[in-house]
């Protein structure tokens, strides 16, 4: 696997002329794999080695970019310039490791990688799929569906266009408090996701495993929806008509803004990070004072519906799946998984304590052989995959 011993290796054997095709696209893939992903020890029993990681990753990429801030220079000749800093990260022998950090122990001895599959086995990553389920009970299946009209409800036009965007679009005349209510529901499965502009102009997007009810046209005082899962809204602004959203046991309202709820079942808490804008937290059956958040805080609700902010939330830790990544700070594994099975739906089983944490950034659009390569990196954790079920030992 890619330890540290084995990449000092590999750069030894491409210096000699000796290393197979194999291996230099394997030394090519590590030393690219820098634009994506940091290491990062995060327990304080290694606090050392975590800052020390840090040195010599920051050293590396510094010894990499020289010579090419006026032209590219080869991979072949960027693996002399970094075998330095690789022989150095074979000296440590712990866990600072260039691609993910874990918080436990590490071993030293060559370690099992991920179980091969052949190319018809493979898991592959999620897409553009939903259901659209109609007022009247009719079920649609968006991904499979044709560009163009799809429908009407009362007096608005239901359209998939060429993107593949669903749009909900008022047919002509003001709509007034006497229009009849249909109400839509799109669904997403594991695996899939899905981007709908409401009748107002509101855009959503939706993670794996997630739902939206809304009406085909906002009447009333208000504009006010229904999700699970995990969505993200960009809210159209409009003073008149403040925009409610119900997740659970909680509710955020806005005028206009940016946000991301998180609110899957499985997860212990419900939460909410403002990117633009502001909104009000609140639990309308708890009975205690709403919470009112500014850009870069975090709103997190418990399963008893006590409200707790955080000041400086990462945001793009929380849309990262809205841009095509899996990110992580110092999460725990399972939490990792949890995300992991949703998008590629599978199924995950755990073979003995995996208490283990990571910092990085993995894409959504590989493989899923290859996201668990990546984190096998570490050397502290095994991954098997038995059809659509994942077996992690450490």
């Amino acid at each position: 696997m890619n330890t540290p011993q084995t990449i000092a290796e590999l750069i030894k054997k491409s210096e000699a002329g000796t290393a197979s095709q194999e291996e230099i696209n394997l030394l090519n893939e590590w030393y690219h794999s820098f634009d994506d992903s940091v290491a990062q020890v995060t327990t304080s029993e290694v606090a050392g080695e975590e800052q020390l990681a840090e040195r010599i990753k920051a050293r590396l990429l510094e010894t990499i970019s020289k010579g090419s801030l006026k032209r590219r220079v080869p991979v072949w000749k960027k693996w002399k310039q970094a075998a330095a800093a690789a022989a150095v990260l074979l000296l440590l022998g712990t866990a600072a490791y260039l691609l993910f950090g874990s918080g436990k122990e590490t071993t030293t001895g060559e370690q099992p990688v991920a179980q091969k599959e052949s190319p018809s086995d493979e898991i592959k990553p999620g897409g553009d799929k939903a259901l659209l389920t109609l007022a009247d009970g009719s079920v649609i299946v968006l991904d499979s569906a044709a560009t163009g009209l799809l429908g009407i409800q009362g007096n608005t036009k239901i359209e998939k266009l060429e993107n593949g965007l669903l749009a909900y679009k008022i047919n002509g005349r003001t709509i007034t408090e006497n229009d009849e209510a249909f109400y839509n529901t799109i669904t997403t499965p594991r695996g899939g996701q899905y981007q709908v502009t409401l009748s107002d102009g509101t855009k959503v997007w939706l993670n794996a495993a997630s739902s939206i009810r809304f009406p085909v046209v906002f009447t009333g005082a208000e504009r006010r929806v229904e999700v699970t899962g995990e969505t993200y809204f960009e809210v159209a602004k409009n003073e008149k008509l403040p925009f409610k959203v119900k997740a659970v046991n909680s509710e955020v309202e806005v005028l206009g803004t940016h946000f991301n709820i998180n609110a899957y079942d499985d997860e212990a808490t419900i939460k909410t990070t403002l990117l633009e804008g502001k909104v009000k937290v609140s639990v309308p059956s708890a009975g205690q004072a709403a919470s009112y958040l500014i850009p870069g805080q975090q709103s997190g609700i418990s399963k008893t519906g006590k409200i707790s902010v955080l000041d400086n939330a990462d945001t793009e830790e929380a849309v990262a799946w809205k841009n095509g990544r899996f990110q992580f700070k110092s999460a725990d594994l399972r939490s990792i998984l949890r995300q992991i099975a949703r998008w590629y739906d599978v199924d995950v089983e755990y073979k003995g304590a995996v208490d283990l944490h990571f910092t990085g950034q993995l894409t959504r659009n590989e493989n899923v052989s290859r996201m668990f390569e990546k984190l096998q990196l570490t050397g502290e954790v095994h991954f098997r995959t038995e059809g659509r079920k994942i077996i992690v030992s450490r």
